[in-house]
């Protein structure tokens, strides 16, 4: 046996290749199922910082808003519908504070 070399199965080293090729792509799904997490958190991020500039923006304009208003007009005059917008901006704005208070309060527990 010295001078003659082992034959090699053809189905055998077929398997071996897809062995070790499946064991490359479960290595790449790690990554990317990593940099997608990644991704995710960043982006959840970015939203909260933006539902919190928003917020605020949002009472902002509430507080001008009632700032301006001053005095009532007449009472049988309906309002325009940009104030009700901002109403209602105010209104969810300061709900979303609380409760987005209480849920991080509940977190830190």
């Amino acid at each position: 046996m010295f001078g003659k070399s082992p034959r090699i199965n053809p189905l055998e080293s077929r398997k071996q290749l897809l062995i070790a090729e499946s064991e490359l792509n479960r290595a790449q799904l790690g990554g990317d199922m990593a940099a997608l997490t990644a991704g995710i958190r960043t982006l959840t991020d970015r939203a909260i910082s933006f539902g919190s500039i928003a917020s605020s923006a949002a009472m902002l304009v509430a507080g001008l808003a009632a700032f301006r208003r001053g005095k009532s007009a007449s009472a049988g005059v309906k309002p325009p519908w940009w104030r009700t917008m901002l109403k209602g901006a105010g209104l969810v704005s300061t709900l979303w504070l609380a409760l987005r208070s209480q849920g991080r309060g509940q977190e830190n527990k």
